[in-house]
């Protein structure tokens, strides 16, 4: 059966978890070795059961464990080419990290298949990923875009679980001290999606047949859980979409210290 778990998720650090309860992916590094491996090991996971990072793209919160982790144990790195010669510019790895491109066609890997898509974020070639799992379970991740394209769309549609970032409310970010060099940067059409954004792109897919729905990469400043939560919530009530019945939400924590499993 298969096991999704946020391990951290927010400006601070992502990294999740998706496999079995032996072995499995991750998405994302961005925490330190120590925090990914000592949460890794409360879901009684040694990283030496991880086959592969699968990485999105080369900002820090997203690959700041990446050069540590994947010097120190065995595992295979994937992330597109453009991510790659990112972060060898930028020093995030070295000649001791086994890194290779993915494929946009997908690629099967330790019993899975996992397709990249294209996200529209300012960072030099960054992806979602859609994880199908050998149970046949599709999980998609869709975090740091700044806004959901018909591709996006695409690629979502039809998976069991959707990980979609949830960043800001909007009034909060407006009139927050944020300099607006950066609320622009936010706003725009290559930062993050609000909580009403997000809500939309639920709705449609919650109707198309996604039963879970994991809100992510919530902004510590700019944004409050219960927000997040009300405002997709009460998105599916005007098309009649009832909690627990038609779909199951969670929030992701910015560090799940209790780990829960979402399957």
């Amino acid at each position: 059966m298969t096991r999704l778990s946020p391990l951290f998720s927010g400006s601070d650090g992502n990294c999740y978890y998706v496999g079995s309860a032996e072995k499995g992916i991750l998405i994302d590094c961005g925490r330190s070795a120590k925090q990914i491996t000592l949460a890794l090991s409360k879901l009684e996971i040694d990283m030496k059961n991880i086959a592969a990072i699968f990485v999105t793209h080369e900002h820090l919160d997203h690959v700041k464990g990446l050069k540590t982790l994947a010097s120190n144990y065995p595992v295979k790195v994937f992330a597109t080419e453009g991510t790659i010669q990112e972060m060898a510019v930028k020093g995030l790895i070295n000649g001791n990290v086994d890194i290779s491109p993915v494929s946009y066609s997908g690629m099967a890997w330790n019993d899975m298949y996992i397709k990249p898509f294209p996200i529209s974020h300012d960072c030099r070639e960054g992806v979602g990923y859609v994880v199908t799992t050998s149970d046949g379970r599709k999980t998609a991740f869709a975090t740091d875009t700044g806004i959901v394209t018909d591709e996006i769309k695409l690629a979502l549609k039809g998976c069991d679980t959707v990980v979609i970032e949830s960043n800001y409310d909007e009034n909060m970010l407006v009139s927050g001290d944020y300099p607006y060099p950066l609320k622009r940067r936010i706003l725009s059409s290559k930062g993050h999606i609000s909580n009403v954004m997000c809500a939309d792109t639920v709705n449609e897919l919650v109707q198309t047949g996604t039963t879970r729905v994991i809100l992510a990469h919530l902004s510590r400043k700019n944004n409050r859980p219960c927000l997040a939560e009300e405002t997709t919530v009460s998105r599916l009530q005007l098309s009649d979409m009832k909690r627990n019945s038609d779909y199951i939400l969670h929030v992701a924590k910015h560090e799940n210290n209790r780990l829960k499993i979402i399957y």
